[in-house]
């Protein structure tokens, strides 16, 4: 068990730093919006069961609601119709959720153009300055967008609807079908940039990356104190049977 103890002593000793990519989750926590005629997900909820008092003297505990895809989360397969018939996230195997991950900066372009997309010139210029991409492994797209902690400027409504970065559907094609990765992380509030619903297909990272058996983080934070390669995310979702996705603490190890 040499590797493991070295990976104990090197947490231990810092030359491994574990960095929090996880947005808080609280009622405040922004949330996905669809238009009025579709269903809506939960806001974040607790429900307090006892707190030291006499509905429990000894203990404080919660219950609490919300929907899968509520805050930081992970996308199954079959959250997207093409993915229907495959892995709920209940079923996607456990070496998924330790990964290597590399980290795509366009917060530069970002900050200039709020809709900006990343195109698969944009990962191949990474590629030619940092090397092939990690088989298995997740593209973290870092847009400086977790700066955006309200629900208006997260969804960054505007004359033409929801206004946010994300991937043309031509590099979400090419991830899902011709990368060796196992998907994306993205800072915004779903992995799809927000004018995606006018793309053709409609929301494609979703659509290619759940078809082709792939997955999405999403509203993730602290992109910046990550390298751009040699990062492991560590990114276990709760095993809901039957579930499309789950709210998730995303860790990622840094050697320092």
């Amino acid at each position: 068990m040499t590797v493991l103890s070295d990976l104990v002593d090197a947490l231990a000793d810092g030359r491994v730093e574990v960095v929090d990519l996880t947005a808080p989750l609280s009622e405040e926590t922004p949330i996905l919006e669809l238009p009025p005629e579709f269903g809506q997900t939960a806001r974040f909820q607790l429900e307090e069961i006892s707190r030291y008092d006499d509905r429990g003297p000894a203990w404080y505990w919660n219950n609490f609601r919300t929907g899968e895809h509520t805050g930081t989360h992970f996308d199954a397969p079959n959250h997207w119709v093409t993915g229907k018939d495959k892995a709920d996230v209940g079923s996607v195997p456990p070496a998924a959720f330790l990964a290597p991950a590399v980290v795509l900066d366009v917060a530069d372009r970002v900050s200039d153009d709020p809709n900006f997309l990343i195109e698969v010139e944009h990962i191949r210029a990474f590629e030619a300055d940092h090397g092939a991409l990690p088989a298995g492994g997740w593209l973290l797209c870092r847009t400086g967008w977790s700066a955006r902690v309200t629900q208006a400027d997260m969804i960054n409504n505007t004359e033409t609807g929801p206004t946010s970065p994300g991937m043309s559907a031509d590099c979400a094609r090419w991830v899902a079908e011709e990368s060796a990765l196992q998907g994306i992380g993205v800072e915004t509030v779903g992995t799809d940039a927000g004018a995606a619903h006018s793309f053709d297909p409609a929301f494609p990272c979703h659509s290619f990356l759940m078809g082709n058996d792939k997955y999405g983080l999403a509203q993730l934070q602290n992109l910046d104190r990550l390298p751009p390669t040699g990062a492991v995310v560590v990114a276990p979702p709760l095993r809901i049977v039957g579930g499309s996705g789950s709210p998730v603490r995303v860790l990622a190890l840094v050697e320092r």
